[in-house]
């Protein structure tokens, strides 16, 4: 029985090691084309009924941008990671929330007609409480060819350090003239992350982790231990 209650015990710590540890990237692959992003990433849909990943991430403002020449409604080429990326039509800001908070750092890939665009980290959500960091950025447009078409083919790296925990981030600039792609959290580099153990892949190695417990515990109870 005490070796059951070591091993439960360490489930949650072992899961909370995990997610703080994890680097976690929105390529905004399968929302819909033209589609408010929403709960996309929040266990709900795209304003098209689309779900992905529950990441406990959601957006205001914020729209599915697909490249033309894969037959969506964007002027893009050569995204980091074909062929969506994320875009704000109606605002000068596009706002993402996670409940949960990040550390360490968020980065992110952009294609800019703007002269100036900034992108800040908040402690609390929907852009409020603390400001942990920004970074201004602007025109990085041309120097590049489409795919075979596209204007915003350039693609520059943006990122952020900070120290704390953030739960919101407030993509600032001009409306319509900016496009975002592999935005990350927890690494100030877009290139390299992780896959978040999603609650399915925490509940099944709970769950072995118990049943090793419980067949351990009963060959301890055959021999008198």
């Amino acid at each position: 029985m005490k070796l059951l209650k070591t091993l439960l015990a360490f489930v949650p710590i072992v899961f909370a090691a995990s997610v703080s540890a994890t680097i976690i990237t929105l390529d905004f692959e399968g929302i819909g084309i033209g589609a408010d992003i929403n709960d996309f990433y929040n266990g709900g849909t795209d304003s098209l009924g689309n779900s992905g990943i529950d990441y406990g991430i959601s957006f205001a403002d914020a729209i599915a941008c697909l490249d033309s020449d894969a037959g969506g409604n964007c002027n893009s080429a050569n995204e980091p990671s074909p062929e969506t990326g994320m875009i704000f039509l109606n605002n000068d800001s596009a706002i993402l929330n996670l409940s949960s908070g990040f550390d360490t750092g968020f980065s992110f890939f952009y294609s800019s007609n703007s002269s100036a665009a900034t992108v800040s980290v908040w402690s609390e959500e929907g852009a409020t409480g603390t400001l942990l960091g920004s970074i201004d950025f602007g025109n990085n447009l041309g120097n590049c060819s489409g795919d075979p078409n596209g204007n915003y083919c350039n693609w520059d790296i943006g990122s952020v350090a900070f120290s704390g925990t953030a739960k919101s981030i407030d993509f600032g600039g001009t409306a319509n003239f900016i496009i975002y792609d592999d935005v990350t959290f927890g690494s100030v580099d877009p290139t390299s992350s992780n896959s978040v153990p999603t609650p399915t892949t925490i509940a099944l190695f709970s769950i072995a982790l118990f049943g090793l417990a419980y067949r351990n515990q009963k060959s301890l109870n055959r021999t008198g231990a």
